[in-house]
């Protein structure tokens, strides 16, 4: 049987929110190992001059705890 824990973690990208997703599981993985998902929660973008500039998103990590 294995222990599972869950984190949550924000993230943002100046590309995209696939991007910003990248980044959350990149940086997750320097200090939790056994990631098994993530699970995007919400999503949401900063509009300036009527443009899009950063994508935000908010992730649920699921990793094994050994």
């Amino acid at each position: 049987m294995a222990i599972l824990k869950v984190i949550e973690v924000l993230a943002n990208s100046s590309k995209s929110w696939e991007d910003a997703t990248a980044k959350a599981v990149k940086r997750a993985s320097k200090s939790v190992n056994n990631i098994r998902s993530a699970y995007v929660q919400s999503q949401s973008v900063v509009v300036e001059d009527g443009k899009v500039t950063e994508y935000r998103i908010n992730v649920k990590i699921t990793f094994e705890v050994k």
